[in-house]
């Protein structure tokens, strides 16, 4: 079954027209034969739309009950029954209410393009992804209900109903778009001239990419040579800061109108191992690359430009993008910054460099301070104050040494207060240090003043390599701390990440791992309530937040309730008890936060696939049950309605073998017809769970001659060896005796007239086993488990037969019965079926039970 074919019909702006062009092709499609059917249009009661739509057929909508409102959606299911050539689904980015099967209407869309049926839908230009920001600039309205490009651009055809602004607003002006109590709002702010003629632009430009797509490919089918550029790919640059999703946003529309060019984000990590970026900012940013069909990429290096740029040319970029300098001017002065060098040695790539909120505000971390602790500062001012005056009293008893002896030493003290102390006390030290060897040791001594230029210059260089040492001293000590925290943090990280990934539960392994790692007393992942807001006043109210997994001791019911909360969006903030945590914590805390979404995320997805796995199951069951009922049902009733139709019909005179040989008919097809009907409420029963079974000490000798009865004439060629003094069995007689007709009327089917089957039992370790053994033409091992599956028969058979529900039906009821059913090869040639069931005990019989678990396995 070929897949269907999608139609967009793109506007700029609702009320241009899309959804009367939609109803106008229908028409035209209906008029040329095709079978057409109205999926879901939404009119918003305007009546040109509503004539439109005319006598063309509507499919039912689904009602659906949500926070005790009613709504209608789209019968995604009643349109798969119907299984139109074409239907038509109006506004593809809609959100569906929560109940549905699919959360937006472009999933149920390609649905029903799986399913081979064309469809015709339309869409607002605002709502396409990698526009949304621009829109929202534009008209200051956020779009919340948006669409993957992805989606559309694989459309096979996309349409422009265009008009221009002042059309548009004149049409608004007569009524033909909103009630008229929404016009004057609506002409004064969306629909303004200015906003139309934008957001036309807009949907030009990104058709412009589509026509030049479809260019594309029509030369590729009709293989025409020409010359074409490398295939387009854009770069773009991320920090870690929080420009990144300006970033991402104007590169995935640089991508889009580059006919689809591929997408690639890169962080630049420095290579000393020391933290720059934000880990939390950088994961929602990968998050969002993804979601526009990109991909993250992260390399290390020094040379930041240099970084960039070899990455750029290892995946043979054409573009690069860039964010402006976060720096000051004053350090724009003092160094280039990254953009410069970047585009000065980016050669054949266009670099394009972005501005955002953040340039100019300086680096997000703030300038750093000391990194030594407060008690090695205030040591240090101690022996500054202390160590130089001691100095110079000793000097001044050797006072034979030169004063380029007496600089060394004080250099050396002002280099050991620096170790001590850090940068600003060996500063102090410097110049006190300055101030007593021009005092106590350069010509003339004991006043201020210096008359050599040499002794100058001493002094001078003195002070300037004293200052010098003490900024190097205090910079090592911070890229210590600095690379000390980083390696913390990359072994946490690296932690988090092994647990989580062997967990069956990762959300719950990510939350232990934040308690041990912090020493908490608890932590709790809260998710807001629906309809409780979004103001400051919900995070101190418990009723507005509820509980999604929690790790530890008491949790906490709201964020006030916590010693430290950490928001991950607006409806999940993650929880700590037990202590505060510092600020310098706060980053690791957001990369925690930032993966607990996401395992929250990933749980509730593998959650939904499993609720869907039985459902889906269920549908296919259905389906092939109505495949198949459709041949097997008419065929009997339809023999058995001639047969009875011909008796008492006063046109033909029948003679007595005549009347006797159509009841005769009339008697077996009813008779399969009852087989069949019971096979199928019993195999619904087991499916259900339901099928009520009451085993009791019986023999094979009993049930095995009433299967063979039942199945007429050819049950009688069946050979058997049943031993005398075989152990009674515990079973269902009922149910035994339709497992025996189900197995034996398969190796009969297959089985050659010369070698009928047979029928052995013998009893072993506890359990008595029936085999029923045929020569036909056997079943390879690899199939062996598919013939116990619904609807299935060996060799792709025709179903005049019947629905192949014999086997899957025999091995769940003999299961219920705690009994097994398995295959195996005859010698010589064939298949034996060998059923095994329970010795009864010696009391009486075992009570009715429920084959619940049993039937389930089947």
């Amino acid at each position: 079954m070929s897949r269907g074919q999608l139609r967009i019909y793109l506007g700029a702006a609702p009320g241009v027209g899309k959804t009367y062009a939609m109803l106008e092709e229908a028409h035209r499609r209906r008029e040329r034969g095709t079978d057409v059917v109205v999926g879901f249009v939404e009119t918003h009661g305007r009546k040109h739309t509503l004539d439109m739509i005319g006598d063309l057929e509507l499919v039912p909508r689904r009602t659906v009950e949500y926070r005790d409102a009613t709504f209608t959606e789209m019968d995604v299911d009643a349109i798969l029954a119907r299984r139109p050539e074409v239907a038509l689904v109006d506004e593809l980015p809609h959100t569906n209410v929560p109940g549905c099967r699919n959360a937006k209407r472009w999933q149920d869309i390609q649905e029903l393009l799986d399913a081979g049926i064309h469809v015709l839908s339309t869409l607002n230009i605002q709502h396409l992804e990698s526009l949304n920001d621009v829109v929202q600039t534009i008209t200051g309205v956020p779009q919340r209900e948006t669409v993957p490009d992805e989606v559309v651009r694989r459309a096979e055809q996309v349409e422009l109903v265009d008009m221009t602004p002042e059309a548009l607003r004149r049409r608004m002006a007569h009524g033909n778009v909103y009630r008229p109590e929404k016009i004057d709002a609506a002409l004064g702010n969306y629909f303004r001239v200015g906003n139309l003629t934008a957001l036309r632009e807009l949907a030009l430009l990104w058709l412009a990419d589509k026509v030049d797509e479809q260019l594309d490919r029509y030369r590729n089918q009709h293989r025409i040579e020409a010359t074409w550029e490398a295939r387009e790919r854009v770069v773009v640059a991320l920090t870690g800061g929080p420009e990144g999703e300006t970033l991402i946003r104007r590169a995935a529309r640089i991508a889009d109108r580059a006919r689809g060019a591929d997408l690639l984000a890169v962080h630049v990590a420095r290579n000393d191992g020391l933290a720059g970026a934000d880990p939390a900012l950088l994961a929602r940013q990968r998050i969002l690359v993804e979601s526009m069909g990109g991909t993250y990429h992260q390399v290390i290096g020094t040379d930041v430009p240099k970084a960039l740029l070899d990455f750029a040319r290892g995946v043979n970029a054409t573009q690069l993008v860039l964010g402006a300098s976060r720096r000051g001017r004053f350090a724009q002065i003092l160094s280039q910054g990254v953009g410069v060098s970047t585009i000065v040695e980016s050669g054949t790539i266009d670099v394009h460099l972005v501005t955002h909120g953040e340039a100019g505000r300086g680096r997000f971390g703030g300038p750093a301070g000391t990194a030594l602790s407060a008690h090695r500062r205030l040591a240090g001012y101690a022996l500054a104050a202390l160590g130089l005056p001691l100095l110079t009293l000793l000097l001044h008893q050797f006072g034979d040494l030169d004063l380029g002896t007496d600089i060394l030493l004080f250099l050396a003290a002002v280099v050991g207060v620096a170790l001590i102390g850090g940068k600003w006390p060996a500063v102090v030290a410097a110049l006190g240090g300055s101030g007593l060897l021009n005092y106590f040791f350069v010509p003339p001594v004991g006043r201020w003043t210096i008359t050599d230029r040499e002794n100058l210059l001493a002094l001078t260089v003195f002070v300037v390599v004293a200052i010098a040492v003490s900024a190097t001293v205090d910079a090592a000590a911070r890229r210590t701390r600095e690379a000390a925290l980083a390696g913390a943090e990359a072994q946490t990280l690296a932690t988090v990440a092994g647990s989580v990934l062997r967990g069956d539960r990762p959300l719950t392994a990510l939350l232990e791992r934040l308690q041990e790692t912090f020493g908490l007393e608890s932590v709790t992942l809260l998710e807001a309530r629906e309809g409780t807001g979004h103001g400051p006043e919900r995070r101190h109210e418990v009723g507005s937040w509820r509980v999604v997994a929690t790790i530890g001791g008491q949790p906490c019911f709201a964020p006030n309730e916590a010693d430290t909360d950490v928001p991950v969006s607006d409806d999940l903030t993650l929880v700590l008890r037990g202590q505060p945590l510092a600020a310098a914590d706060r980053r690791i805390l957001e990369a925690f936060a930032s993966q607990a979404a996401l395992a929250l995320r990933h749980e509730r997805l593998a959650e939904q696939a499993a609720a869907a796995l039985p459902l889906a199951a269920a549908d296919r069951m259905r389906t092939a049950l109505l495949a198949a009922v459709s041949h097997d049902l008419r065929t009997p009733l339809a023999s058995a309605k001639a047969a009875v139709d011909s008796l008492v019909s006063d046109e033909i005179d029948f003679d007595e073998a005549d009347r006797v040989e159509l009841l005769a008919t009339a008697a077996e097809s009813l008779d399969r017809l009852h087989r069949l009907v019971e096979n199928l409420l019993d195999m619904s029963r087991l499916q259900a769970g339901v099928l009520g079974v009451a085993p009791r000490p019986m023999g094979f000798e009993e049930v095995v001659p009433h299967a063979l009865d039942e199945l007429g004439d050819s049950g009688r060629t069946v050979r058997m060896r049943i031993p005398a003094d075989l152990p009674a069995v515990s079973a269902d007689p009922g149910l035994l005796e339709r497992v025996l007709v189900n197995v034996i009327g398969n190796a009969l089917r297959y089985s050659p007239p010369a070698r009928p089957p047979l029928v052995k039992a013998s009893a072993h370790a506890g359990r008595v086993e029936l085999r029923i053994v045929d020569h036909g033409p056997g079943i390879p091992e690899a199939e062996w488990d598919r013939v116990f599956l619904p609807f299935q028969r060996s060799g792709d058979r025709s179903n005049d037969t019947g629905v192949g529900l014999g086997l899957a039906l025999a091995r769940g009821l003999s299961e219920a019965m705690d009994g097994t059913l398995v295959p195996e090869v005859t010698p010589g040639g064939g298949l034996t079926m060998v059923l095994s069931l329970p010795v009864a005990p010696a009391r009486a019989a075992v009570p009715e039970v429920m084959a619940g678990e049993g039937a389930g396995a089947a």
